[in-house]
Parts: C-alpha cells; structure tokens; sequence
C-alpha cells in the first residue's frame, strides 16, 4: 500500500530540513554571493549596446529627424509612410525572395552536399573548400561574384563556349537581383552545410548498417534516420538564417552599387531601404530608417517564434 505524508508529520518535517539544510549550505551561499557579481557586467553591456540603441530606435521611429537638431514627434507617420512607398514594397518582396527563395535552395544544397560528401574519405578538405566564402570579406567576394557575370566574364565565356551567341546581361535591372540570389546561395551553402555535416558525424554509423540491413534506400535512411536525429540542429540553422537573411546589406551595395552611389531600387532589400533613408542624397529621413529598422526587428522575432514551435520536438537520445 502506498503511503502518504501529511503536512507536520515527522517524514515531511524532515524533508523541510533536508531542503532547508542544502539551500543553506556553504557552497550554495557562495555561489549566492557569486552570482550578481558575474552576472551583473554582462547584463550592463547587454543593456547598453543592446537594449539602450532599440529603445533609441523605436523612440526615433516615431519621430521625423534629419540626424540634427530637434526632433519632430510624428507619431506613426513614418509606419504609414512605409505602407504607402512602392519602393519600400519592393524592398519588402525582395527581402522575403531573399528570406524564403535564397533560403530554400541554400538548404536543399546543404543537405545534398551533405549526404554526398558523408561517404567521401576527403571530406574534411572539402568542407574547408565550400566553407572559404565566409572566411572571406563579403565585400570581396561580391566584387568577385559581379566580374564573374560581367559581359566578357567567366559566365558569358563558358555559355558562348556552349554555343549561346547572345548571353544576357547579368548586370542590367532585370537580371541583377537574380544574380545577387545566386551569389548568396554560393556565398551560404558552404557555411551551412559545414554545420549539417557536423551534426552527421556524431549519429552512430551503426544505425546506418541496421538501415541498410533492412532494406532502406537513400532517401529513407534521410527520412528516418538522418533527418530526426539532426532535426534540433535544423531548427538552428533556420533561426540562424532568419536573422541572418532580413538583414544582408554588404553583398547587394558592394555588387549592385557604383562607388558612391546605392543600387538600383528594384533590387533593394529592407536594410538597403533603411540606410538609403538615413544616408539618401537628399534629406535624410532618420524617422522611416529607423521605422524599417523595427519592422526588420518585428519580423525576426516572429520568425524565431514560429521556427521555435514548429522545429520543436522531443529529443532523441542516442
């Protein structure tokens, strides 16, 4: 028969004491008296360049400033003026081409990279080839990519080597956007896939001899062996990615932009727009950049929100 405890008999009383006696024991004093001591230099900082410089931008955001002299309270003019400027509605559908089109093909070349170089014995040299794009500087290699896709570049070479007499031209407005998406594509698929094949090497190569065994192809031992046993690395690499994509800048100006001068407008994204705001040609408008800059804000957060829940699962132990 199970027993019971009833408040004030003896074996609860002295389950208080024991709780009681460990709370109050030397080594959790200390580290009491240890813990505002460390904590407390981390959160000053993270109050200062983190929380300070938001509220700076929120408090910014509704107010229509030059970057000089006095502030002109607005309200949320500068939001209704991002709802009604096409460029910043282009700038919007190009950020989320960027978030969801750019983001789709680098994963799906992730994890075929992945499965692919799993089996080959140089893989780790290999891993070092596709991960040097972010070894280097962004500007750099965006200077690269745009002499790649020039008229007598490497690109339009090797397609008149194929016979195509009249290449595009990458460069121009209506091509250059999906030149910036493959570039970022190349320039992020080594850096995730790097972080896959990581994730890879710890599962046991056993479960793998016990797929086979059975009979599975490829595609199944991805399905039910590969994929849920590195589904919780997944779920960061989309929350890395989310927070990453919204806020690329360096590789459209440096490969779209002349010296001096922003892009074109067709193909901005949300942090494009928001410097072009802050440092245009004409008056600045420090109001609806820093407005962007709490909608890209916005939508971080949402995104990190929804991945969370919907990566989440149970872990897997093995």
């Amino acid at each position: 028969m199970a027993s019971t405890v009833v408040p004030g008999s003896p074996a609860r009383t002295a389950r208080r004491s024991v709780l009681v006696a460990g709370s109050s024991s030397p080594l959790a004093r200390r580290r009491g008296r240890l813990f505002w001591p460390l904590v407390a230099p981390a959160l000053v900082l993270y109050l200062v360049f983190y929380i300070a410089p938001t509220a700076a931008t929120a408090w910014i955001s509704l107010n229509k400033w030059a970057g000089a002299g006095p502030m002109q309270f607005a309200g949320w003019g500068n939001y209704r003026r991002l709802l009604l400027d096409p460029t910043f509605h282009s700038s919007f559908v190009n950020t989320l081409w960027i978030l969801f089109g750019v983001g789709g093909a680098t994963f799906l070349l992730s994890f075929l990279l992945t499965m692919v170089l799993r089996h080959l014995a140089g893989r780790k040299a290999l891993r070092s080839i596709i991960f040097f794009p972010n070894v280097v500087s962004g500007v750099v290699i965006s200077i690269l990519w745009g002499f790649l896709f020039q008229t007598d570049g490497l690109v339009n070479s090797l397609l008149g080597a194929l016979g195509v007499d009249n290449p595009p031209a990458w460069l121009a407005e209506d091509h250059l956007f999906l030149v910036i998406m493959a570039g970022l594509v190349w320039v992020q698929t080594g850096f995730y896939t790097t972080i896959l094949m990581a994730a890879v090497d710890r599962i046991p190569p056993d479960l793998y001899e016990d797929a086979e065994l059975v009979g599975v192809n490829a595609w199944q031992r991805f399905r039910y062996v590969t994929l849920p046993l590195m589904w919780d690395v997944v779920g960061v690499c989309a929350v890395l990615w989310s927070i990453s994509s919204i806020k690329i800048f360096e590789f459209i100006y440096a490969l779209a932009g002349a010296a001096g001068q922003l892009p074109s407008t067709k193909v901005w994204n949300m942090a494009v727009y928001a410097y072009g705001e802050a440092f245009s040609s004409g008056v600045p408008r420090y109001g609806t950049s820093a407005a962007t800059a709490m909608v890209m804000l916005a939508m971080v957060a949402v995104l990190v929100v929804l991945i969370r829940r919907v990566v989440r699962r149970d872990s897997v132990e093995y």
